[in-house]
């Protein structure tokens, strides 16, 4: 029996359960991954869907993920092609009865599946899907039918914290040499994908190469060497530089790390160090990306319609003009310019910052928060579905903020940026 991982946003081999499930009792485990063009097109808005700097990240992972599973005798295949086009071939060559992937529930990852599925050749083959991007496991919290998920996330968070236990992490030994198949893709560059390379910034608050390595190299920088840690809550807010925040958000996106490895790991560092509220405020943050999961698993594609979960009819406008000024960092507002023009220029922006201009966007100037969202798809390199969408739905009103709220933005800008440095830095 040979057994297939298809790989998606879930490129590490620690903690990887679909991996370990697949390498059990097969005669032969191979993996694939698809560099799938409808990700690099254009979209409607006039800008593609996924842009420079987290491509350069996607492709650094899978370069990395691929050396990892060499090490262990299993051959990542890599193509720029559909999976609906490269895995039924992939099925007939190396004689497939199973394969093993991370279970999605999105409508564009969704639709890829059932694609597959409605494939004549692949009838014979069984389809192993596991959840395993979670913090909390499906099975494990309070809310089995999940339409009981509770509407605050600080119900959410109580309630698992007190009755749901994060599991342990999977673990996969080594296959033997004879596992090995001959393997000539190859994986593709920027330029292969219609994009040009770039030196990044010099700026930047994210310096970091895509990969397992590397999100283990930055837990271990951040965590133990530094212990920065211990001041996180405290430091949250920053804006400038790599060491505000833990940063970890780019490789839990595309599953270079668990949300569970990070928990696991903050857990050693209070054995070591010591607990506090800094500490703790990691996990929160978890707990927060856990939530939007479900509420994107409860509510489907109404996280994607303009009035949101909420079913409110607010007066959103379009306008070109603002669209263009609001992303080119040339508003009214310098704390919206700054955060805007080191997304343009970095593909990152810090958490306070997305708040910032996401309530100018939708609060000030009541423009529709689709196309925004859209636009941070393109350019963030830690673009994640649930918790992009679930943010923006949140900020617009239409998601789950009990509160509706509305930022002061020169406010803002006076505690967070009092001293201008950080719009000195992109103004």
């Amino acid at each position: 029996m040979n057994n297939l991982v298809w790989f998606t946003t879930n490129l590490r081999v620690d903690d990887n359960l679909a991996l370990a499930e697949a390498c059990k009792n097969a005669e032969k485990t191979v993996a694939v991954y698809c560099f799938d063009p409808r990700h690099f097109a254009e979209t409607k808005y006039g800008f593609r869907k996924t842009e420079r700097f987290r491509v350069k990240f996607l492709i650094e992972s899978v370069a990395e993920l691929r050396e990892n599973l060499l090490r262990l005798n299993i051959n990542l295949l890599v193509y720029f092609e559909k999976p609906e086009n490269v895995i039924p071939k992939l099925v007939d060559e190396h004689k497939i009865a199973t394969i093993y992937f991370q279970k999605e529930w999105t409508s564009e990852e969704f639709d890829v599946f059932e694609n597959l599925q409605r494939n004549g050749r692949l009838k014979e083959v069984n389809w192993n899907a596991f959840y395993y991007q979670f913090l909390f496991h499906p099975e494990d919290i309070p809310y089995q039918d999940i339409d009981n998920l509770p509407q605050v996330f600080t119900v959410f968070r109580k309630e698992c914290e007190k009755k749901v236990s994060v599991r342990e992490v999977n673990s996969i030994s080594a296959k033997s040499e004879t596992n090995l198949i001959m393997n000539e893709t190859v994986i593709p560059t920027l330029m292969d994908l219609g994009l040009d390379s770039f030196e990044v910034h010099q700026n930047t608050a994210f310096p970091f190469k895509g990969g397992e390595n590397q999100a283990l190299k930055r837990i271990d920088n951040y965590f133990f060497e530094t212990q920065n840690l211990s001041q996180y809550k405290q430091t949250r807010n920053g804006l400038i530089g790599a060491n505000y925040s833990s940063k970890l958000s780019a490789w839990l996106a595309n599953g270079s790390v668990s949300a569970k490895t990070i928990y696991w790991k903050v857990k050693e560092y209070e054995a070591e160090f010591g607990s506090n509220e800094d500490t703790y405020w990691l996990i929160f943050e978890l707990i927060w990306r856990d939530y939007f999961k479900y509420i994107s698993m409860k509510f489907g594609n109404r996280i994607f319609k303009l009035d949101g979960i909420l079913n409110k009819n607010y007066e959103w406008k379009f306008n070109q003009k603002a669209f263009n000024q609001w992303t080119s960092g040339n508003t009214s507002e310098p704390f919206v310019n700054a955060n805007m023009i080191e997304l343009a220029k970095t593909g990152f922006m810090s958490n306070r910052g997305r708040q910032n201009v996401a309530s100018f966007w939708t609060k000030e100037w009541q423009q529709d928060w689709r196309i925004a969202a859209a636009y941070f798809e393109s350019l963030l390199i830690d673009y994640d579905v649930h918790s992009n969408y679930g943010n923006w739905i949140y900020n617009a009103g239409v998601g789950n903020d009990p509160r509706d709220r509305k930022f002061n933005i020169k406010r803002q800008a006076e505690m967070y940026d009092g001293n201008q440095a950080f719009q000195k830095l992109w103004l």
